[in-house]
């Protein structure tokens, strides 16, 4: 899977993480193996591209990470 995500930490700080997972599930479906390669990078507020309302779902017309640039 490939991601990306927005955050900030206490000090007000934002970030953006992007990466690349694999997962492996056992017979039950439980997630047995978890392989990630995550970078974080450091953004300011004018940069970020994912912008709304966090209690919601991601809107289904949200572009994807290509149309994005990422």
């Amino acid at each position: 899977m490939r991601f990306a995500c927005e955050w900030r930490d206490d000090s007000g700080n934002r970030f953006r993480s992007y990466g690349n997972e694999n997962w492996e599930f056992d017979s039950n479906g439980l997630m047995h193996h978890r392989h990630a390669s995550i970078n974080d990078m450091p953004i300011k507020e004018s940069e970020r591209r994912f912008r709304w309302d966090f209690s919601r779902p991601r809107p289904l017309d949200l572009p994807r990470l290509t149309a994005l640039g990422m």
